[in-house]
């Protein structure tokens, strides 16, 4: 009888620590991004990584170079 016990709290204690899925987190610290279009391709990129030149926004240097070209 001491040696079911036993083996209760022993499996008790496992599955306590190792076996048991923690409650997920709500991953609530994304901040909400302004999107600005780009003028040449029509392409979606954050205001972050937006390229700014004459009050409008490229995706990429490529784009902003095509741009002034013609």
């Amino acid at each position: 009888m001491r040696f079911l016990i036993l083996i209760l709290i022993i499996g008790g204690i496992v599955w306590y620590f190792f076996l048991r899925k923690s409650p997920k987190k709500p991953k609530n610290n994304h901040e909400a991004e302004l999107m600005l279009e780009c003028c040449e391709c029509g392409t979606y990129v954050s205001s972050k990584e937006a390229i700014s030149y004459n009050d409008k926004y490229f995706c990429s240097k490529k784009c902003l170079l095509k741009n002034k070209k013609g």
